[in-house]
């Protein structure tokens, strides 16, 4: 290396922590505003060296083309309760002048053959530091809470397995994801009603809240049923 990964990793760790704050002020705003946050929750990561070193030499990139062929070694992701929501947190990103938009990949639209869906955005961030200003690459990561489930557990086999799935995990992983997304459908129509029974949960209003979530799962069940 020509530096070590302590000083490399700073300006990466500098972009997360500084793109968690500004990503969930997105959601206090509107939520201070009284109006529903495309924004659910925000987490962030930097890759660690170990799994640098590994891409690296899997995909045959070069010490010097490091920081520009890899574009995930600052890692967002945000998790929205609507499939609508993440179209909708594009668009805020991308109307930003504080960071920009260099790609972007549609995995909701164009699902990926395992049956992966996500929306992938890769940004060019300036950071600065007492040295002057230092643009890195991140990528963002937006998805609803069941994609992110159906991810993090074929990260997890995929880890096991090295990526060579049994025929049987695959076609359950296939499955697994479309029951997913099918919930995220279902979600989608009944919205509204969701909104309504979010907004009197946290203003404690309503004394038959509890029985109207369970009628409201009842519809659920009876929708995907029927």
């Amino acid at each position: 290396m020509m530096e070590d990964w302590h000083t490399f990793f700073v300006p990466y760790e500098q972009a997360v922590s500084e793109l968690k704050i500004k990503l969930k002020g997105i959601r206090k705003q509107f939520r201070e505003k009284g109006e529903h946050s495309p924004i659910e929750f925000v987490t962030g990561r930097v890759k660690p060296e170990h799994s640098i070193k590994t891409k690296l030499k899997r995909r045959g990139i070069s010490r010097e083309r490091l920081e520009t062929e890899m574009t995930d070694i600052a890692g967002l992701r945000i998790m929205c309760q609507f499939v609508d929501d993440i179209y909708k947190v594009v668009e805020l990103i991308k109307k930003r002048n504080d960071m920009r938009v260099v790609n972007e990949l549609d995995y909701i639209a164009n699902k990926k053959e395992s049956g992966y869906r996500s929306y992938h955005l890769i940004i060019e961030y300036p950071v600065q530091s007492i040295d002057g200003e230092k643009k890195i690459y991140a990528e963002i990561q937006i998805r609803t809470l069941a994609m992110n489930f159906w991810a993090t557990i074929e990260h997890s086999l995929n880890y096991k397995y090295q990526g060579d799935f049994p025929v049987e995990i695959k076609q359950r992983l296939i499955n697994a994801a479309e029951a997913a997304y099918l919930l995220d459908e279902e979600m989608s129509e009944i919205r509204e009603e969701i909104q309504e029974a979010q907004h009197m949960f946290s203003h404690g209003k309503g004394p038959d809240f509890e029985e109207n979530i369970v009628a409201l799962y009842d519809d659920i069940a009876k929708n995907i049923g029927g």
